[in-house]
């Protein structure tokens, strides 16, 4: 009797207790984490490219023109703050250029979008801006 009364509690409780939510990834989005960041460029005033994993290129699009004499050469400094650090999107990716000889002060960018790419859209980037 004692156990059926446990058994029928812990059921109830189980039913009554709100699940947790489902990690952004599993809703269908794609996300990253910054340490999986193999290289990047400088695509313009606005746009850089992410290797991430050596399998996926990725293109983060800020609002203002923080990139602007930025080299890919240049130290750029990516942080992610999603869950448990991952990227998926925007607002997740805290983005900070450094323009070398530039005293060492950091721009901080504000992202705008971040975006994985397609693999016939990483093919048809120029040369000189595929990470």
């Amino acid at each position: 009797m004692r156990l059926t009364f446990t058994l029928i509690c812990a059921a109830a409780l189980a039913a009554a207790t709100p699940t947790l939510a489902a990690p952004k990834a599993a809703a269908g989005k794609s996300c990253f984490k910054p340490q999986d960041i193999g290289s990047h460029t400088v695509g313009n005033d606005h746009t850089l490219y992410l290797n991430v994993g050596g399998k996926t290129v990725w293109r983060a699009s800020m609002r203002n023109i923080c990139l602007a004499g930025i080299q890919s050469s240049d130290p750029i400094q990516i942080s992610g703050h999603g869950e448990g650090g991952s990227v998926c999107e925007a607002g997740d990716l805290d983005v900070r250029a450094t323009l070398a000889g530039g005293g060492g002060l950091a721009t901080h960018c504000v992202v705008d979008s971040v975006s994985k790419l397609t693999p016939a859209e990483t093919a048809a980037l120029p040369a000189g801006v595929k990470p």
